[in-house]
């Protein structure tokens, strides 16, 4: 039976990557801060149970729980300080197999003209301390590398979407279309996104793992399989279908102050720096085997998630999206057809 640790395992990704090694019948132990919470995915299937290991992982003490334990390979999808995956990854460099650390597109240093391939400069060390996302996963992959060396697999994921997604983008466009009525749509509406079903992700690394794959690999759908067209559709659809998009040009939502990506989620203009996270290159993680469901189907299980116990819509963050006053306004005062 092959051995899986899980540093993380009950939130989004890591949940995602317990529940697939569970279904392969893998034996897996995660470790992270809290022991239970309504993130922690259940026992009660019939599958292997899990064993939880409790620990702060910024504490070194805490850590030797993990001391004189043997796995078979190690997925990782810390976001905090550094100095944590440094601390573990020295540690485990003698008792696992290979090391996958769920980083991120972040890394690279931008913009970085599409389409955004491996080989693209990294940003550059500097001080961890008070250091940002993308420094802090790009410190992070660094500290993987010096421990592992060609068993370090580093995984450069996208937007992350699918059922248990807390930070609420994909779910926010599928509350929204609930109601029946205009729903602004930013356009072209054949605009490519680019994400990852966090199943998928989680299906890919488990196998790269197995594998014995190492390198650096960009994870996200390939070019041609979505738009934002077809994803708005499909929550449309899902939502019950009663939802008017109302293709908006975005010089008119750029001109009137609309943030992307932290306003109106999902939306990425074609802009310097922004507009490489969808021109990305990821022929070499689909050489490696990676698939990727449909996005109806991503789209279709966030929404039964959504819909499921209280609990779920009650973990999404709460975010400065836009408002329906704000989105009336914009509808508005839009330009009409040249």
């Amino acid at each position: 039976m092959r051995r899986l640790l899980v540093l993380g395992g009950s939130a989004f990704v890591g949940r995602a990557v317990v529940e697939s090694a569970r279904s392969r019948g893998w034996a897996v132990t995660t470790f992270n801060w809290d022991r239970t919470g309504p993130l922690d995915p259940a026992d009660a299937d019939g599958g292997p149970t899990v064993e939880r290991l409790t620990g702060d992982r910024t504490r070194a003490e805490d850590l030797q729980v993990l001391r004189g334990r043997e796995w078979d390979q190690v997925v990782d999808t810390w976001q905090g300080p550094a100095a944590a995956v440094r601390a573990t990854a020295g540690l485990l460099a003698d008792a696992v197999g290979g090391y996958g650390y769920v980083s991120s597109l972040t890394v690279y240093r931008h913009p970085s003209p599409p389409p955004l391939t491996e080989s693209r400069p990294l940003l550059a060390p500097g001080p961890e301390e008070g250091a940002d996302y993308p420094a802090r996963k790009a410190s992070a992959e660094r500290a993987v590398l010096e421990a592992f060396g060609e068993r370090a697999l580093l995984v450069r994921a996208g937007l992350v979407v699918g059922p248990w997604e807390y930070v609420g983008r994909l779910p926010w466009w599928l509350l929204r279309m609930r109601d029946p009525g205009p729903v602004l749509a930013p356009g072209p509406s054949g605009r490519q996104v680019q994400y990852v079903d966090a199943r998928d992700l989680a299906e890919w690394v488990l196998d790269a793992g197995r594998d014995r794959r190492g390198g650096a690999y960009n994870l996200v759908c390939p070019p041609g399989h979505a738009t934002m067209g077809r994803l708005l559709e499909a929550c449309r659809e899902a939502a019950g279908g009663g939802a008017d998009l109302r293709w908006t040009d975005e010089g008119h939502l750029l001109n009137s102050g609309v943030r992307p990506w932290s306003e109106l989620p999902l939306w990425i203009p074609p802009r310097a720096g922004e507009a490489d996270v969808y021109g990305v290159d990821v022929s070499r993680a689909v050489a490696a085997g990676a698939r990727f469901r449909p996005v109806e189907e991503t789209v279709a299980d966030t929404w039964a998630w959504l819909n499921g116990p209280p609990e779920h819509r009650a973990l999404l963050q709460q975010r400065p999206w836009l408002t329906r006053e704000r989105e009336a306004l914009l509808l508005a005062t839009a330009p009409g057809p040249a």
